[in-house]
């Protein structure tokens, strides 16, 4: 084989799949369900709640932990290339992933922690984070720049005396409207004279209930406001925040988003796969289930050339996701920034376009609450912006091949 995953995420796998047949898979309608008949949407849900226990005591806890800190887990950590497979698994159902502690996009701040932290600032904020008590996040996209180009960051965080002082606007800031989340990294600019760009932003812990921190509305995205997440706009006015709240040093921010966001892309990436592979699955069962013009809708032939086309891409896409990940695992993350451009720029555009086909036939169900497809197509569609947008990606990828190959045709 090309690829072989290791004993233990094989192990893991079999239980995680066992785990959505009894838990998940059963309690679909009953999640969604609880959210539209809370008084808060942003609320905890009770379901979720226990599902996490029942997650915990199974040993089916955050799998996301990579090898190089399996002091955080139990499971003694997982490759990138291990891991692939269980976050397939979790993204055919798009609220799972948090029933096993491995959401975005607190897995990106808490790998954030283990790598940049302090021992007080993962002793206050990472513990919590892992043992899924609280959620946080991630505080970068602006409404008024590009925040695609981070050097654009206009948040100001200005030291005075032994303080942070934060003033600014942030957008879009996933989880930030969810009960549970106490913690924002807040990314801005502390040195914007610095003639290097990328010495100029700085990241800063801000605990959610801190004075001058409000957040001023929830924002949707087609329509789907992601409850109980939610994502939002946020403010900042002379927030103050000790210096001890610094993550690696000032002007270091830009270095740890470079770090963050490569693995983040590549875990939407992998549940993207999960979410395209069941679409497919059930478009197959619809299109023998119903009938148009006196058979049924697989004996037609553009029904059987769709689903040839979704197969092969999903087989496509996962591979590349493999490959991505192996790699990474491999070589580091900083020297597979060209594959996780690929992948990033690649895999929700086709999971996107795969997805539409099930959705079609599907008929008009397929655009409704009914099925899980619709929810999916938009979380397809956000990531082609989350984490950058695919045309800074593909801008500088292709920059990356060209150099690559310009001169060395044979």
């Amino acid at each position: 084989m090309m690829y072989a995953f290791g004993k233990k995420s094989l192990e893991l796998q079999a239980k995680l799949g066992v785990f959505m047949d009894e838990n998940i898979y059963p309690n679909e309608e009953s999640y969604a369900q609880q959210i539209e008949m809370a008084e808060d949407r942003f609320a905890p849900v009770p379901l979720m709640d226990e599902l996490k226990e029942k997650a915990f005591d199974a040993g089916l806890w955050n799998l996301f932990v990579p090898k190089d800190h399996h002091q955080y887990c139990a499971h003694g950590g997982l490759s990138y290339f291990d891991y692939t497979p269980l976050a397939e698994i979790m993204g055919r159902v798009l609220w799972s992933a948090e029933v096993f502690n491995c959401n975005a996009p607190d897995t990106g701040n808490m790998e954030v922690l283990m790598n940049y932290g302090t021992e007080d600032q993962r002793e206050e904020w990472l513990t919590p984070l892992l043992q899924g008590k609280i959620r946080s996040s991630y505080a970068m996209t602006e409404p008024q720049v590009a925040s695609s180009d981070a050097t654009n960051i206009e948040l100001a965080i200005m030291q005075e005396g032994a303080e942070w002082v934060l003033n600014g606007n942030k957008w879009f800031i996933t989880g930030a409207m969810n009960h549970r989340t106490k913690i924002f990294i807040v990314m801005g600019k502390s040195d914007p004279q610095n003639p290097d760009r990328h010495l100029q932003q700085t990241q800063v812990l801000v605990p959610k209930n801190t004075p001058g921190v409000t957040i001023k509305r929830p924002l949707s995205t087609l329509g789907y406001d992601d409850a109980p997440i939610g994502h939002a706009e946020v403010s900042f006015k002379n927030v103050r925040v000790p210096l001890r709240n610094v993550l690696l040093g000032p002007g270091r921010g830009f270095e740890i988003a470079q770090g963050r966001l490569g693995p983040g892309r590549m875990h939407h990436c992998m549940r993207l796969i999960g979410s395209a592979q069941r679409a497919l699955e059930l478009a197959c069962k619809r299109t023998e289930s119903r009938r148009t013009f006196g058979r049924p809708l697989s004996k037609h032939q553009s029904i059987r050339e769709e689903i040839s086309r979704s197969f092969c891409e999903i087989e496509m896409a996962r591979l590349l996701v493999l490959k991505t990940s192996s790699q990474i695992d491999t070589a580091g993350v900083h020297s597979s920034i060209d594959m996780i451009a690929a992948t990033k720029t690649s895999i929700p555009l086709m999971v996107q376009k795969i997805i539409d086909r099930c959705m079609q036939m599907h008929g008009a169900g397929g655009l409704s609450q009914d099925y899980f497809m619709a929810e999916a197509f938009n979380y397809a569609r956000w990531c082609r912006q989350a984490d950058g947008p695919d045309q800074v990606h593909q801008m500088a990828l292709g920059k990356t091949i060209i150099n690559r190959y310009a001169n060395n045709f044979g």
